[in-house]
């Protein structure tokens, strides 16, 4: 038996715990769900089970396997939140022309003047696609929850959830900004 396998994965994961932290904050990483942390203690388990005596120090191949599991979750990320915003820009071009290279709306709101057009997009950005729904209608077109319910074809309650959601994301984003 090798030398790392008399110690238990609990063993080690209390030596080595504070391995993750520091990574995450080397890497400047916020992570108020626990996701990344998650991440790095199965990686800390993955480097346990896989480790070799004879390949190196256990501490480094624990730091590298830590560090490149929380940078390729990052990329992740970061990947899934251009991929959102890609789709919202599409929606929105969607909703608002119909065509990219129209300017003329197929949402007929004479009323409505869009004062700053990039803030709305920003906006939109953060919320998913009921949720932006809710903002238009409640918001902008200053519908009541029966009509937007029948509008959408869902409960009420549905659009009460929708509009609390949104809210809940828009309070974040606008006092971060």
């Amino acid at each position: 038996m090798t030398d790392h396998k008399q110690f238990t994965f609990e063993e080690i994961f209390k030596q080595n715990e504070n391995r993750v932290h520091y990574q995450m904050h080397k890497l400047g990483i916020r992570d108020p769900d626990g996701e990344f942390y998650s991440e790095g203690l199965y990686a800390m388990w993955r480097a346990y089970k896989r480790y070799e005596p004879d390949k190196g120090p256990m501490s480094t191949y624990f730091n590298y396997t830590i560090r490149y599991s929380l940078l390729d979750l990052m990329r992740k990320k970061i990947q899934q939140k251009e991929k959102e915003q890609a789709f919202l820009h599409q929606e929105i071009t969607s909703i608002t022309s119909g065509n990219r290279s129209s300017n003329s709306s197929l949402l007929p709101i004479p009323e409505m003047k869009i004062i700053d057009e990039k803030l709305w997009k920003e906006i939109f950005s953060h919320l998913t696609v009921k949720q932006r729904k809710w903002v238009y209608d409640a918001i902008i077109r200053d519908m009541s929850l029966n009509e937007i319910a029948e509008k959408e074809g869902v409960s009420v309650e549905a659009v009460k959830s929708w509009g609390k959601q949104a809210r809940k994301k828009l309070r974040k984003v606008l006092i971060m900004e």
